[in-house]
């Protein structure tokens, strides 16, 4: 983890090196001398990363004093670098009289600098020096012994979920039969099925007894069980299978194997496989390319044969095998089942092997934590079993974090498997996920708003020709992928969010590193050299603050507090702060020094209650992201157009459901860097001024009238990389017209139209990146769904008050749709699916529609839906899905078709 931030201190030296600020008589050598060791450090802190469990403990010191000093050049680096910035920065004559006169302060500042390099080059030496001391050179030695030792821990396991007793398991029978149905249906062609999941939901238990079922082994001629893990030889592999079919076959194993090639050991399998139907069962996969290496050795003679594999990455799982695929993603347990899987053993020695009421809320508790993970919840219920008295189930339940560090039951769930996935990820990835642990418990965090925060942090690289945003994505991406995150949305807006007992590992692994650390507002924030703070308080205070300056990131949660304590000044030195979250914080002034963190790169201010921005915003040039969002701001001083830097400004506040702009300065078009300008005021000039602004992404705009169609259309029109666009007509009867636009920028990815539109504009059609569509208040009377049933890649659509007409009807199209909102369509009368239609609809919301009366005719043939919401519906909607009711058929089917997603 630690190479990604010295891969940045090591840029930063180049930087200095290359500026003529650098050349200050004593500094340039102990930079020239850092920067070889910090090469060297990052080099040993790869090797380091991931083999904590091999360390003694003068070992651990040893890499914590390492990482420890790489923070450290980190803050002088960024001192220094602000030196240089605010020298060149200073005006034509302010650089003219550093260039021919020596001021004391600036000798002052160099001598402060040099000191301080100096002492970092010392620092190193000694590190060195009492490692040798102590013994602790082996540091990374062994490593691999240990890796391997965990490895073929995590590969009996898997092996050994095959020999699980029946009693152990709850809850995967309906999977079994799935899986089972894939296994023997009629189909003659080769079929691969996989199953994905995070670490510890069941994936190999759920596959071990589908392969160990009597029916499955006798539909097949031979089979075989090998787990591959993380780090595999392909020859080892094809030698563990051939042992594994010639073991179930009780015939003697090939002599000289372990001296037989690829291609020999190829040739067996194939001899073996040849005139068989076969199952075999590739447990662990974490290689994308295992399937191309390993393929060749199953033969497809159109013998039903079968390949299962588990996996954690969804990528690997929906890969293009080349053959028929089936893919299953595991579940978390039902409430039920979770209960029933933890009582079996927690409660064991118990009388009547039950719980006991006065312990019962807080095992409840303890089992909604662990959010249907077979994994955790049988490691709690081990734990717990030894747990008798209240107190000591109370103390768990408010220590979890410490029981998850310390506790040697744990330890297998904990550094064996869970973290088995945090130790395959690539250093900058380690990063990301260690800090989505800053965030609260439960917390569904926004992509995008993770996104700006990893980039101000400087966790994403550079990549040529891709923004840091794209970057960042596909960094999220991963992690989904992985399994680490788990996908959300919120109100259509893409969001993710962190397992409890994952986030529970990852905090424990932050504060070790001093990565981060979380702390409740009600305590002493002392100094632990961790880099990032997150205070969570529900009573409006922040203890007491000391010795914390060197913070990079600091987050603040509210939660249901109408006050806070500081109202005009921060609680304490945050010099070197990149990232400030005050969201939700119920202050009234922006904090005194705000504008004097010359390394903040994002400020968020959302639902906070300030008013204005001072003028020295200006004075932020480092700042990225500025999100002022429902604060009480009407307008934007003129010092805003100097943030050069700044890539997303967020403004506006939300009034009765609707979005009020705020004004901003003519001066914004100076922003070349801007991507997100939302939500401004249709004001004067605006809106033909921002069409030289064609690097905008994402664009917002409130109060928009009749007479700004051509200059909206033709800024619009120039923007060729928007992926977003909001427009908000004025109030009163204006319509919001945007039929002059001749074409829609290529990517538009999302669309929101608030205001009446009188006709459908002709370019809707065309939007073939269109992902998202939401329509308010457009009162059409054209029916808007030939215009966009052909649109390939919307998924999304929601109807607010947007059409008049008594009838829509879905005959075809709309393919890739999965979400369908209809809200306050006051004539609507009658809906109708035909058979076809939105074939991957997965929720179907009606909300206000109050003249409607019946079911949807033909919901019947929505075959993926997964979840219905029917809100403030009339009451012979009601009747008519009640038992007796006519719908009533209909909606049991609707019913039981969505209760296993529940």
């Amino acid at each position: 983890m630690a190479s990604a931030a010295t891969d940045l201190f090591i840029g930063k030296f180049v930087a200095i090196l290359e500026s003529e600020a650098a050349s200050i008589a004593g500094v340039r050598d102990q930079v020239d001398e850092i920067k070889q060791e910090l090469v060297f450090m990052k080099s040993f802190l790869d090797d380091a990363d991931g083999g904590e469990q091999a360390h003694t403990q003068v070992q651990k010191a040893w890499v914590a004093s390492v990482r420890d000093l790489a923070n450290d050049v980190e803050n002088t680096i960024d001192e220094f670098m602000y030196h240089v910035y605010e020298q060149r920065n200073g005006g034509r004559f302010a650089r003219w009289i550093h260039k021919t006169i020596h001021f004391p302060k600036h000798l002052w500042y160099k001598r402060k600098i040099a000191n301080k390099l100096q002492k970092i080059a010392t620092a190193i030496r000694a590190i060195t020096e009492r490692n040798q001391r102590y013994g602790g050179g082996a540091a990374v030695e062994g490593k691999s012994t240990s890796s391997e030792d965990i490895r073929r821990w995590v590969q009996n396991q898997g092996e050994s979920s095959i020999y699980h007793k029946e009693d152990e398991l709850v809850g995967i029978e309906g999977d079994k039969n799935l899986l089972m149905g894939w296994l023997m249906n009629e189909e003659q062609r080769q079929t691969v099925v996989s199953v994905v999941g995070m670490g510890g939901s069941g994936k190999t238990t759920l596959v071990a007894r589908t392969f160990k079922d009597e029916i499955v082994q006798r539909h097949f001629e031979c089979y075989a069980w090998i787990t591959v893990s993380q780090s595999y030889v392909i020859e080892d592999l094809l030698r563990r299978l051939i042992k594994e079919f010639h073991k179930a076959k009780k015939e003697e194993v090939p002599a000289d194997m372990n001296a037989m090639s690829y291609n020999e050991l190829l040739e067996i399998l194939m001899n073996c496989l040849g005139t068989k139907r076969y199952l075999v069962v590739l447990d662990d996969v974490w290689d994308v390319h295992l399937w191309e290496k390993i393929r060749f050795s199953f033969p497809d003679k159109q013998l039903e044969s079968r390949v299962m594999l588990t996996t954690r990455r969804e990528d690997i799982a929906s890969s293009s095998f080349g053959v028929e695929s089936h893919v299953h993603k595991i579940q978390p347990l039902e409430r039920s089942d979770a209960w029933e899987l933890f009582s079996m053993k927690a409660f064991s020695s118990y009388q009547n092997k039950s719980c006991s009421p006065e312990l019962l809320p807080l095992a409840r508790e303890l089992v909604e934590k662990c959010e249907g993970l077979p994994l955790a919840i049988v490691a709690l219920s081990g734990l717990m079993s030894s747990k008798k008295s209240l107190a000591e189930w109370s103390t768990v339940y408010n220590s979890l974090n410490w029981h998850l560090t310390n506790n040697s039951l744990l330890e297998p769930m904990k550094m064996r498997i869970l973290l088995f996935s945090f130790n395959d990820l690539p250093y900058r990835l380690k990063q990301c996920f260690l800090y989505c642990s800053l965030f609260p418990e439960d917390h569904v965090i926004i992509n995008i708003k993770l996104i700006k925060l990893w980039i101000a942090e400087g966790f994403v690289e550079h990549v040529e020709g891709v923004t840091p945003e794209e970057v960042a994505k596909s960094y999220l991406m991963e992690l989904i992928f992985r399994n680490m995150l788990q996908e959300r949305f919120v109100a259509s807006r893409p969001a993710c969010k962190m397992h409890d007992v994952m986030r529970e590992i990852a905090l424990s692994k932050a504060k070790k590193e001093k990565f981060c650390t979380v702390h409740d507002g009600s305590e002493t924030v002392e100094e632990t050299g961790a880099l990032r703070l997150s205070i969570q308080t529900t009573n409006g205070e922040i203890g007491s603050c000391t010795g914390i300056s060197r913070l990079r990131s600091f987050l603040v949660f509210a939660t249901g507090v109408s006050s806070f304590s500081f109202s005009n000044e921060l609680p304490f030195d945050l010099k070197l702060l990149k990232a400030l979250d005050l969201e939700d914080v119920p202050i009234d002034n922006l904090p005194d020094r705000v504008t004097c963190l010359f390394n903040l790169k994002y400020l968020n201010l959302d639902g906070t209650l300030i008013k204005e921005l001072p003028e020295s915003i200006g004075q932020l040039r480092n700042l990225q992201a500025l999100n002022v969002m429902d604060t009480n701001i009407e307008a934007l001083p003129r010092g805003i157009s100097k943030l050069l830097n700044l890539r997303h400004l967020v403004a506006g506040r939300f009034i009765s459901r609707k979005i009020i702009g705020v004004r901003i300065p003519s001066s914004i078009g100076k922003m070349k860097k801007l991507q997100s300008l939302a939500y401004i005021e249709s004001e004067g000039n605006i809106i033909r001024l921002i069409g030289s602004m064609t690097q905008l992404t994402f664009l917002g705009i409130t109060n928009v009238k009749e007479r700004d169609e051509e200059d909206l259309c033709a800024s619009i029109q120039e923007m060729k990389v928007l992926s977003r666009l909001l427009l908000f007509g004025a109030d009163g009867e204006e319509f919001l017209r945007v039929d002059a636009l001749s074409s829609p920028p290529p990517y538009l990815d999302r669309l929101d139209l608030i205001g009446k539109l009188g006709k459908v504009p002709h370019w809707f059609c065309s939007l073939h990146s269109l992902t998202i569509m939401n329509l308010t208040q457009s009162a059409l009377e054209e029916d808007l769904l030939p215009h966009i049933e052909a649109l390939p890649s919307l998924r999304s659509l929601s109807l607010d008050n947007a059409s008049v007409r008594k009838e829509l009807c879905f005959n075809r199209g709309f393919v890739k749709l999965r979400q369908l909102w209809f809200w306050n369509l006051a004539l609507l009368n009658k809906i109708t699916i035909e058979k076809g239609a939105m074939p991957n609809l997965e929720l179907l919301s009606i909300d206000g529609c109050l003249t409607l009366e019946t079911l949807p005719q033909g919901i019947e043939h929505l075959a993926k839906l997964q979840g219905y919401r029917f809100y403030n519906v009339s009451e012979k909607f009601r009747e008519s899905i009640n038992e007796g009711g006519v719908d009533h058929p209909r909606m049991l089917l609707v019913v039981e078709r969505c209760k296993k997603y529940t």
